[in-house]
């Protein structure tokens, strides 16, 4: 096949504006188009504008593009990427699709809408036969809608279901008709996943697919035992959310989001679709939630739903909607002894047995709703998947649990689930009694059970996944201990893995960093830095620093300080290539890490930011440092004042900036031309392992820093000056004048005159000495506590 590299998309509301941002977003020229508004609007005539104008006639995509641009979360990694969109309408520009390699059809869910645009614009515009088109609907028949197109054509006709928001969510659902190629398919995984970051999973022409198929279902299958329970729907979003591995949105903040009116109307779909659906009935409208619909109460597009935010004199406050009386009622927040014994727990399976063998209301309402849903998707299979990886993905990238259906199977204990339904008097279906588990490993490899055979198959690996749980399950794991391990990733090539929760940085991360630095350098070519836990890593361990500042230990901070600096400058000054893989949150100490590779390779949702001034602290692993040494190797390339260097990466300390994805690394400083973006995180491990290996074959050792030229106490004292007006405008605190002023002597060098010669040790000594005092300050041990508390950083 050839590449991709323009696309169309058809339809500009919601979803199709951001599917052609995120096309954007991988580099694709897309051109976007929508239908010509109906008629003028009142601003448009008085501006004298004619209904063959092209402000009105693209009036449509023209608001689309610019409300991307805007949107919260953004929708585009940098707003520079909007260039690549170009935007016209179905009457005037349809033929901008005919050298297109790609064309994505997003119009309103009607199939005869769909047929009219690709009878009527899309197939008269065809110049190619090579053109791959696509649907994004979520459910329509893709076999009917091959029917409309040519015969030539349809080969390369298939569903690219998109989740909404495209840019975060990650599952893709492929569906092929009866006239797919093969080939077609594969090189649509193939290109989706590493283009777009997608996980793709293969569905059949099935209503609602495979997602919203088990979702929805569990979505019905929660309003019924909310009413069979007695239950408020904040005491069901207790029991349905983290607490069984699922989303802070658990049930009813879900269908806020995805909107009530939303859920009624794939409700009356399904309930007239699935005829053949032994559990049909499930779908059938609740009265109150019909009524909710009919008053308005359609959820986060309304503002108010089965939840809703007002102000009191208290502040904003939340509300949620009694079920019996139809009022708003203020959140009482509910507690129980199940959800709170899950609190303590890291391991989700864990967690999920503790729902389920509970004995109060939030454990009763979890056991029902997994019990129901997990039968429900065990019958599905072969209809909607021939299965359960396909399955058990969908649920975790499209819905966001933490285990697919079959893998909650596997954390119950199949039998154990048989035994729990048998006592419930609930039918479960013959051929689940005689599974033992859904997923084993066996001999270095991992399997999964075929319901359709009957038997076990391989679980296969793409060539560019690693997947570090497997290969320590193979027992390549070196050296290990609480906190982290070295993994032979093969290739000369190791792995300094953190595994700590959240993967806060201790003293354990640190002695093994060392340890595999010191082993890459002896037996490999290089290291990478990588995990995949929930975030990368979160920082230091302030709970560890809050004890040691109340016990007055201030020599054991300065050498836990030291013991981060060592493990940093071990990795810089390595004998072989260090390369970090950072994704979803790499703050404070992470990003120091980070900062201190030879090279980033970054997934493209990578959140990183030097955050200490939040606790009251500074960047003190050598982070501080290292912004400092940046700021001054720039000036001398450029052979300019530093002054402007320093601001800006003084601001990125002082402001806690945090990139909202891997490209605003680069601006900020943190990545430049020698780093890459992985958009695919299955691909991350593999390729920073790759960019190892490459390095390798000419790495030359950086040596220690000992002639650097200091900007000095005159560049602090302008930061200082901006500082205080800051202060006085009352944009920051008296504290935060405080903290910045610390940050600003030791990002310059300290009190010394600019351009004094200074080394990288004596900008470690400084950070190390203000961390220190920073420690014994009040309002940063308040700062350090509120963190700890309430999870948010205090200005005081």
């Amino acid at each position: 096949m050839k590449q991709i590299k323009k696309a169309a998309v058809l339809g500009a509301g919601v979803m199709g504006a951001t599917i052609a941002a995120h096309l954007a977003n991988a580099g694709l020229d897309v051109v976007m188009l929508d239908i010509v508004p109906r008629e003028l609007s009142e601003e448009e005539k008085a501006q004298g504008v004619t209904e063959s104008d092209k402000r009105f006639r693209n009036r449509i995509v023209n608001n689309a593009l610019n409300n991307l641009i805007s949107m919260k979360p953004a929708a585009f990694y940098l707003k520079d990427f909007a260039k690549n969109i170009k935007v016209g309408n179905f009457e005037d520009d349809m033929h901008l699709i005919s050298d297109c390699d790609w064309i994505v059809e997003v119009v309103v869910e009607n199939m005869e809408i769909k047929k009219k645009l690709f009878v009527e614009k899309v197939v008269p515009n065809l110049k190619r036969d090579d053109v791959i088109i696509s649907t994004n609907t979520s459910g329509l028949s893709v076999n009917t809608m091959a029917e409309f197109l040519p015969e030539k054509i349809r080969p390369n006709f298939l569903v690219t279901h998109f989740f909404n928001p495209p840019r975060y969510m990650r599952l893709m659902e492929i569906v092929p008709s009866r006239y797919t190629s093969d080939e077609v398919v594969n090189f649509m995984s193939e290109f989706i996943s590493k283009r777009l970051g997608k996980g793709i999973v293969y569905a059949k022409d099935t209503a609602n697919f495979i997602g919203n198929r088990i979702g929805v279902y569990v979505i019905y299958s929660a309003f019924k035992h909310l009413m069979d329970l007695d239950m408020t729907v904040e005491e069901a979003d207790q029991a349905a959310g983290p607490a069984i591995g699922m989303p802070r949105t658990a049930i009813f903040k879900l269908a806020d989001l995805v909107g009530i009116d939303t859920i009624v109307h794939i409700g009356k779909n399904s309930y007239e679709l699935l005829k053949e659906d032994d559990e049909r009935d499930i779908y059938k409208i609740p009265e109150f939630l019909q009524k909710m619909v009919d008053s308005g109460l359609w959820g986060n597009k309304s503002k108010q739903g089965f939840y809703k935010k007002v102000k009191n004199e208290s502040g904003r406050v939340t509300l949620y909607y009694d079920l019996k009386d139809g009022q708003f009622k203020e959140s009482v927040k509910p507690k129980f002894a199940s959800v709170g014994q899950t609190k303590q727990l890291d391991d989700v399976r864990q967690k999920i047995k503790v729902m389920v063998n509970g004995n109060d209301k939030a454990s009763q309402f979890a056991w029902r709703l997994l019990r129901d849903g997990l039968i429900y998707t065990f019958k599905r299979i072969p209809e909607i998947s021939d299965d359960i990886v396909n399955v058990d993905n969908a649920m975790k990238w499209g819905y966001n649990w933490e285990l697919g259906p079959f893998e909650i199977f596997d954390a119950i204990g199949v039998k154990e689930f048989v035994k729990k339904c048998e006592q419930d008097g609930v039918a479960v279906p013959e051929a689940l009694k005689n599974i033992e588990s859904f997923y084993k490993f066996e001999n270095s490899k991992q399997y999964y059970y075929d319901i359709i055979a009957g038997e076990y198959k391989e679980l296969e690996q793409k060539e560019t996944t690693i997947n570090l749980n497997i290969l320590k399950r193979q027992g390549k794991v070196v050296e290990s201990n609480k906190g982290a391990s070295i993994i032979d990733l093969g290739d000369g090539v190791f792995c300094l893995e953190f595994h700590s929760k959240m993967n806060s940085i201790s003293g354990d991360i640190l002695s093994m960093t060392k340890k595999a630095v010191k082993r890459a350098e002896e037996e490999g070519v290089g290291l990478v830095i990588a995990n995949q836990g929930k975030a990368f890593s979160v920082g230091a361990n302030l709970a560890m620093l809050a004890v040691a500042i109340a016990e007055g230990a201030f020599d054991d901070i300065n050498m836990m300080v030291k013991a981060f600096q060592d493990a940093a400058m071990a990795i810089k000054y390595s004998h072989v290539p260090v390369v970090a893989a950072p994704f979803n949150m790499t703050l404070g100490g992470g990003c120091e890490f980070c900062l201190h590779a030879d090279a980033i390779n970054a997934h493209a949702e990578t959140y990183m930011g030097l955050v200490e001034i939040g606790v009251g602290l500074l960047p003190a692993g050598g982070g501080t440092k290292e912004m400092a040494i940046r700021a001054i190797q720039e000036a001398e390339k450029f052979n300019t004042d530093v002054s402007p260097f320093i601001f800006k990466n003084f601001m990125n300390i002082a402001m806690a900036k945090v990139s909202m994805g891997a490209y605003e690394l680069y601006d900020l400083g943190y990545m430049d031309d020698n780093d890459t973006v992985t958009m695919d995180i299955d691909r991350l491990i593999y390729d920073a392992k790759m960019k190892v290996i490459a390095m390798s074959k000419n790495y030359r050792p950086k040596k220690p820093l000992t002639e650097l030229k200091a900007p000095g106490r005159s560049v602090a004292a302008s930061i200082k000056s901006q500082l205080w007006n800051m202060k006085m405008g009352g944009f920051i605190t008296e504290y935060e004048e405080y903290l910045g002023s610390m940050i600003a002597d030791v990002i310059t060098g300290g009190d010394v005159n600019a351009g004094t010669l200074i080394s990288e040790e004596y900008l470690l000594k400084l950070e190390r000495e203000t961390f220190v005092k920073l420690c014994t300050q009040k309002k940063t041990i308040e700062r350090i506590q509120h963190m700890l508390k309430k999870n948010k950083p205090l200005r005081n």
